[in-house]
């Protein structure tokens, strides 16, 4: 199985799947159904406490203010793979309008929100946090390819990979130069680039050699 076989199957959810944030600081943002990741893990894992399960680790709360956060440490454990760690919070007690709401469901809440962030470890939804896809347009081009499947294959990510350290390029540089987030994010449209970049690097070192 290649590294980003998964990531690709899971990266962009169904229109169906997808809700635009009408409130609060993330309005306007889009949010994806907690229950599409659950069906998601079970397409590629298999079902529930078979292919994958997920344990509460810690519930705990945290005054702020007037308001009282509620928090959710949870380990997510799939087929092939040891736990992956999630943290997410959610608000027991609210201002709203100068008054104080309890929210009786704010630990589920929480709990479902630190299982988002253990999945996004594997790639559910990726196409949404990088801002690739909103459910109506794409931001690459409107071909409707995933976002995801236009990434450098493993062998072409190894050859970019094996470049960097046999010439001690400074990785975190050539990143930025690509305008990527790591080298597995760079686009198959990008290669070309990244391999010039790279072997005008090697020509420059072989030149000082020989002087």
């Amino acid at each position: 199985m290649g590294n980003m076989d998964i990531w690709e199957k899971v990266a962009r959810p169904p229109k169906e799947a997808l809700k635009t944030i009408k409130g609060g600081r993330l309005k306007g943002m889009t949010d994806i159904s907690p229950q599409w990741r659950m069906q998601v893990l079970t397409e590629v894992f298999g079902p529930c406490s078979i292919g994958w399960n997920y344990e509460i680790e810690k519930l705990w709360i945290e005054q702020c203010g007037e308001e009282v956060l509620a928090f959710a440490s949870i380990t997510l454990t799939v087929a092939h793979h040891e736990g992956i760690s999630g943290i997410g919070g959610s608000k027991m007690v609210v201002k709203e309008s100068e008054r104080l709401y309890n929210n009786d469901e704010a630990y589920k809440m929480a709990v479902t929100d630190a299982l988002s962030v253990a999945a996004k470890a594997l790639g559910i939804g990726a196409d949404i946090y990088m801002g690739r896809w909103d459910g109506s347009k794409y931001n690459d081009d409107d071909d409707g390819q995933s976002a995801s499947a236009k990434y450098l294959n493993e062998a072409e990510l190894k050859k970019i990979d094996d470049l960097i350290k046999s010439l001690k390029v400074d990785e975190k540089k050539f990143i930025k130069f690509m305008k990527a987030e790591s080298t597995g994010n760079i686009l198959k449209r990008d290669f070309g680039k990244a391999l010039a970049a790279l072997e005008a690097k090697r020509n420059r070192s072989e030149g000082e050699k020989k002087k």
